[in-house]
């Protein structure tokens, strides 16, 4: 193991993220490669931290590079999250080794149940149970299915982190990357953890929870030394995210919409699309949309990450994989890493944008979530931040 990737969102960097990047340093990297999620996250809203300060508190707490990963990728499931954030890391070209959190950290359970996931005999399995119970939620499916091939597959498929391993597993399978799977434990609170774990360890949920309500200040335990100020200076700019703005501008975009351009989102299958449009008519928040699309085949999670979708005008035209590596910072010394890159790499976006009608059409949509999420600031931003911002160079 000489250089580690980590896929991550950072949002914000507390001082589990800063134990994991310590721990790799413990275990031998010589340098550090995030990829990382930008102007909107996995859990389908806008980042509260804008990308560039996200940046700085990776490099300042132990990270080399940070790469983005473009908003197609980072607002998508657990699947194309992983698969986005895998093919960045592998296209670098010298990255060896990829390092993630798991409640379960055997690297080589991870693999095998990856593996089965992808076999025939799976896909057998899957069919059967849904069969056998039509409108079951489909990670309950999933699940059952896996477990009747897998043994012990249903106890990992029910943990986040665990969840998330699989499918940076299966990425690498898929994507025949060379990187050798890593997993480490998790340190400190479990993935959306309500309350802090001692000492000193909170989940960022809990946080932007805390944040939201009281600010950065009272959580200054739980954020490194080197990244707390970024945060309280983005705090006092007016850089973090106005929830109600987000729900209101969303919201705004999706009244717009009729059943058929709803259709076209990537991921609205089963006739979701008048689902959704039925729940829009009478949703005065995102979560009120939620709860009203919900029921037991579509999940929560589903349902944001469509919504967010809808808004930013994602289909399935969007290119499998990310055609570019876009750099949002670096220590200076770690630059030449760049050099082995197999995809168009560099800081500005617009120059990227002119490689291909992929990385065009990337760009584009990456332009589409950096303006939401600007407009969606406490102080709102202008457009174009994306073209326009500068990388962190330390």
């Amino acid at each position: 193991m000489r250089i580690v990737g980590v896929i991550a969102e950072y949002d914000p960097f507390h001082t589990g993220h800063a134990w994991q990047l310590a721990r790799l340093r413990q275990l031998g990297a010589e340098r550090v490669v995030v990829c990382l999620s930008g102007p909107v996250v996995q859990r389908g809203t806008a980042a509260m931290l804008p990308p560039a300060v996200r940046t700085e508190a990776a490099l300042r707490c132990g990270a080399d590079l940070v790469l983005a990963l473009s908003a197609p990728w980072a607002c998508a499931s657990a699947e194309g999250f992983a698969a986005g954030g895998v093919a960045v890391l592998s296209a670098l070209g010298c990255v060896d080794t990829i390092a993630f959190g798991a409640e379960h950290p055997d690297t080589a359970a991870l693999l095998r149940l990856a593996a089965a996931l992808e076999s025939p005999a799976f896909a057998a399995a899957l069919q059967k149970v849904q069969a056998a119970a039509p409108g079951r939620p489909f990670a309950a499916v999933r699940a059952a299915a896996a477990e009747q091939i897998c043994p012990g597959a249903a106890a990992l498929l029910s943990h986040p982190n665990d969840t998330l391993a699989v499918e940076y597993c299966r990425a690498l399978l898929r994507q025949g990357s060379a990187l050798a799977p890593l997993a480490l434990p998790r340190m400190g609170a479990a993935h959306d953890a309500e309350t802090p774990a001692a000492p000193g360890f909170a989940s960022g949920s809990f946080l932007r929870a805390g944040i939201r309500k009281a600010g950065v200040g009272p959580l200054a335990a739980y954020l490194p030394p080197a990244a707390l100020p970024l945060c309280q200076q983005a705090e006092a700019e007016g850089a973090l995210l106005d929830a109600r703005a987000f729900d209101i501008a969303v919201l705004s975009r999706l009244r717009a919409l009729t059943p058929a351009q709803l259709a076209a989102v990537r991921g609205c299958t089963e006739g979701l699309q008048h689902r959704l449009a039925a729940a829009v008519r009478g949703a005065g928040s995102l979560e009120a949309l939620y709860a009203a699309a919900k029921t037991k085949r579509y999940a929560h999670a589903r349902l944001r990450r469509l919504a967010l979708d809808a808004a930013l005008g994602y289909t399935a035209a969007l290119p499998e994989l990310p055609p570019y590596l876009h750099i949002l910072g670096a220590r200076r010394e770690a630059l030449p890493l760049c050099k082995t890159a197999a995809l168009p790499c560099g800081v500005s976006l617009a120059n990227l944008a002119r490689q291909s009608p992929a990385a065009a059409a990337v760009a584009k949509a990456e332009a589409a979530a950096a303006d939401l999420a600007a407009l969606c600031r406490r102080t709102p931003a202008p457009m174009g931040l994306c073209y326009t911002q500068k990388p962190v160079i330390l």
